[in-house]
């Protein structure tokens, strides 16, 4: 019974280091194309004109106007998680992948239910961090004159409370977005190597490869949800503070006002974020996994 606790203990050790080394390597990398992607959905949803016409076009505006650091802007909360989200997404894969194993069902849905159970998890997680981070990025002042994260918080606090109305505002559409991103993302990766690779562990540029392509495909799924949830956790319009309230109404009202694309918008730094960052993700887990696995973790 010890032996087993202490195989456990292990798992879960080395399943919580490579999860949180795989988050803080892909936040420190991309977390710049994820400013962006923000201020790409927000626009439009505080009653102001698009300002920002490309990718490009919205760094050297935000470089010019707010100072070269801007880009890194809401990075604490981010950091601030990335290490535990991460470790739970993958900690909480494994657990929910190895319950269902238990049942007897290892087919390729086991690995969808898996993935979506870690997405639901992980939300809980991050909500008060997402909400505290688009809360920061929405802001348009200096870096300098930029609250800090601390100070962001309890403003929310003061002003709204914690429940989903303040801190955990945005909730729904926080599980909705990342229960649906881990369901594609782990089932695409997964069961994409199972099936070319079952009898031999992968070269690094084919994991990435295949990260590349489960993030990518990730980030397509859920974007009309991310976009709901930027509209809900950013300042709202001060003509309509009640404007956006939950993801399913958020999502017609930016439809019907603003069309189709709009629930779009963000796409391209979005991918670019989250496509190779899954691929990050992946290659920095699985290399950090085997090595704790070879020095007897």
């Amino acid at each position: 019974m010890e032996d087993r606790n202490n195989s456990y203990v292990r798992k879960a050790a080395k399943h919580l280091i490579a999860g949180g080394c795989a988050g803080f390597s892909e936040i420190c990398i991309m977390h710049p194309l994820d400013v962006i992607k923000t201020r790409f959905q927000i626009q439009g949803g505080s009653g102001e004109s698009n300002m920002y016409t490309s990718i490009l076009d919205c760094f050297k505006k935000m470089m010019k106007s707010e100072g070269p650091l801007s880009v890194y802007k809401g990075i604490v909360p981010p950091l601030l998680v990335e290490s535990p989200k991460r470790a739970a997404k993958f900690f909480s894969f494994e657990l929910y992948k190895s319950i269902l194993n238990t049942h007897n069902y290892t087919g390729p849905w086991s690995l969808v239910l898996a993935g979506l159970g870690s997405g639901l998890t992980e939300g809980v997680i991050v909500t008060p961090f997402e909400r505290v981070k688009v809360h920061l990025q929405a802001q348009k002042n200096k870096m300098s004159e930029q609250p800090s994260t601390w100070t962001a918080a309890r403003e929310i606090v003061q002003k709204d409370g914690f429940g989903t109305k303040g801190l955990f505002k945005g909730l729904t559409a926080t599980l909705g977005r990342n229960g649906l991103w881990n369901t594609v993302y782990f089932g695409t990766y997964y069961n994409m190597k199972n099936f070319f690779f079952s009898s031999q562990d992968p070269s690094i540029p084919t994991k990435f490869m295949l990260g590349l392509l489960a993030g990518s495909l990730a980030s397509l799924s859920n974007l009309p949800i991310d976009v709901a949830k930027s509209r809900i956790q950013a300042p709202q319009p001060h003509h309509d503070p009640n404007k956006y309230r939950t993801t399913w109404v958020t999502m017609v009202t930016v439809y019907r006002e603003e069309g189709f694309f709009a629930l779009y918008r963000g796409l391209v730094p979005k991918v670019l974020r989250l496509g190779p960052g899954g691929a990050i993700m992946f290659v920095v887990y699985e290399q950090v996994s085997s090595f704790l696995e070879a020095h007897g973790l």
